[in-house]
C-alpha cells in the first residue's frame, strides 16, 4: 500500500494526497478504481466509504485490492477551503497523477472506474463524464442542483437559502446562481459518449432524494448510453435503515460492475 502520496499542492491549501492500495501479489497491470469520498463537500476523509463499512474487516478497500484492483482513494479540497470547480479539478488532477505514474505502479490506466459516495458520487460522476475512464459507480449522490429543491421533501430544502450544501460549494443560493448551479450538475455534461454508469440510490434517502438518481439514469438513458439505476428499498442516506446483508448486497453489486467494466 503506498500511503498519503501527494498528488497536488494547490496554492494557499493543505497539500492533496491519496492512498493506493494494491494486492500482495498482483498479477500484471492491475485495473484501477478511483474513490471519492463523501461527506456533503464539506467534511470527509479519503479512507471512508462511509458508515455501514467502518466497521469492516478487512475494510472495503483491502476487499477490492483482495479482488484484483488497484484502489487510489484520494483527497480533494474541501468547501470551506475552495469553491466549485476546485472539487473536480482535484479529482481530475489525481487521474493526470496516477497516469504519469502508471508504468511504476503497475497500473493498466486504461481500465479505470470511478466509485463515490454521496458527495463523492458527484464528483465521481463529473469526472467520470469529463475525463476518459470505463465507468462509473455512484452510491446516492446528488446529479442536478438545479431541481434538488424541488425533488426535497416540502419545507426540507430551501433554494434561496445560503447555507445549504449545495450553495456553500458554489459559493451562492441556488435560486440565486442558476448558471453555476447547472456547471456543478453532472447531468448538465452527459453526451452520447459518456460511458457506463451503475447508480444505486435508496428509496428512502432522507438527504439526496431518490429523483436525482433517476434523472442522471433518465440523462444517460436518452443519450443511448448504458445506465444500470438501481433503487435501493428502505435505504436511507449512506445505506442507514439496510440490514448488513442488504449493505454487502450493494458492495457486491458494485464490485461486480467495476470486474465488467475493466476487463481486458
Amino acid at each position: 500500500m503506498l500511503r498519503g502520496a501527494v498528488y497536488s499542492a494547490p496554492a494557499g491549501t493543505r497539500p492533496l494526497e491519496l492512498d493506493l492500495w494494491l494486492p500482495e501479489e498482483p498479477q500484471g497491470a492491475l485495473p484501477v478504481i478511483v474513490y471519492i469520498h463523501g461527506g456533503g463537500w464539506r467534511t470527509g476523509t479519503r479512507g471512508d466509504m462511509g458508515p455501514r463499512m467502518r466497521d469492516w474487516r478487512p475494510g472495503p478497500f483491502a476487499r477490492l485490492a483482495q479482488a484484483g484492483f488497484a484502489v487510489a482513494s484520494v483527497d480533494y479540497r474541501l468547501s470551506g477551503e475552495a469553491l466549485f470547480p476546485a472539487q473536480l479539478d482535484d479529482v481530475t488532477a489525481a487521474l493526470t497523477w496516477l497516469r504519469a505514474r502508471a508504468g511504476e505502479l503497475g497500473l493498466d490506466i486504461g481500465r479505470l472506474v470511478t466509485w463515490g459516495e454521496s458527495a463523492g458520487a458527484h464528483l465521481a460522476a463529473l469526472l467520470t463524464l469529463t475525463a476518459p475512464v470505463r465507468g462509473c459507480v455512484a452510491w446516492y449522490g446528488p446529479t442536478d442542483l438545479t431541481t434538488m429543491p424541488a425533488q426535497a421533501t416540502p419545507g426540507a430544502y430551501d433554494p434561496a437559502d445560503p447555507h445549504t450544501r449545495e450553495a456553500l460549494l458554489i459559493g451562492a443560493a441556488i435560486a440565486d446562481a442558476p448558471a453555476l448551479a447547472r456547471a456543478a450538475s453532472p447531468v448538465t455534461y452527459v453526451t452520447t459518449d459518456a460511458p457506463p454508469f451503475l447508480i444505486l440510490h435508496g428509496t428512502d434517502d432522507a438527504a439526496i432524494p431518490l429523483a436525482q438518481g433517476e434523472q442522471l439514469a433518465a440523462a444517460l438513458r436518452d443519450a443511448g448510453t448504458e445506465v444500470d439505476f438501481r433503487p435501493v428499498p428502505g435505504a436511507d442516506h449512506a445505506w442507514l435503515g439496510l440490514s448488513d446483508e442488504d449493505v454487502e448486497r450493494c458492495f457486491h453489486t458494485s464490485l461486480e460492475f467495476a470486474r465488467a467494466h475493466t476487463a481486458a
